[in-house]
């Protein structure tokens, strides 16, 4: 597979090295001296986007434009999903967009989900807290929005969420119910960058040959 990187950060770099352990080809890759816009994309089969909020859009509008299936784990510019969702569909392409795409935050997706319909009728407080790396742009993280839009639907109420910055932490999010008399709390820690890294580029090979818009729970459901 012949992969273009759409950032090249630690993220980028990281996918980077275990792509190739893998056997996968690295075509191309933008950074901010070698903006996304002016690299060719024709020799790749699909560009993974891990880049930031300001450029996300413009990196993946043109993998979409160039024909290119595109991976992204960018967060914090979702307000232009729908604008990238309805490209996506008019070029026939393809689109998968994670928050997170390590295998252990997908199944606390699932486990925060049902820990909230166990939760829905009982006097419990609700709240998220999460951790991460000094270098991360958005706060709060794309996985704490996710998480705190899960619980809110099941709920029916709003989550507080907080956020700490604290160098070279990869990611922690921890869900707290408190009440009068108890707490409950579950927590995904993350180790370092390799679950997301990886999670994307098994992605990007399942996402070869096919059309339409896609998250991490159809890769997961194969």
């Amino acid at each position: 597979m012949k992969i273009a990187i759409l950032g090249n950060g630690r993220m980028g770099k990281r996918i980077s090295e275990l792509a190739s352990e893998r056997g996968h080809t690295i075509v191309c890759s933008s950074s901010s001296e070698k903006p996304t816009h002016t690299l060719d994309l024709s020799t790749a089969d699909v560009a993974i986007d891990f880049s930031t909020p300001s450029t996300a859009l413009t990196n993946i509008s043109h993998a979409l434009n160039s024909d290119i299936p595109v991976i992204s784990g960018t967060t914090g510019w979702l307000e232009n999903l729908q604008e990238v969702e309805d490209l996506c569909l008019a070029k026939k392409g393809a689109f998968l967009y994670a928050s997170n795409f390590s295998l252990g935050v997908n199944l606390f997706f699932e486990l925060n989900k049902k820990l909230a319909k166990l939760m829905k009728n009982h006097n419990y407080k609700s709240s998220l807290h999460e951790i991460h790396h000094t270098q991360k742009l958005d706060s709060p993280s794309g996985t704490a929005i996710t998480l705190g839009t899960q619980m809110d639907e099941i709920l029916e109420h709003n989550t507080a969420i907080t956020a700490d910055r604290i160098e070279d932490v990869p990611g922690t999010h921890i869900i707290n119910y408190s009440s009068s008399v108890d707490e409950i709390e579950i927590k995904h820690t993350a180790k370092n960058r390799d679950g997301f890294a990886m999670g994307a580029i098994i992605a990007a090979e399942w996402i070869i040959g096919k059309e339409g818009i896609f998250n991490m729970q159809d890769v997961l459901a194969q």
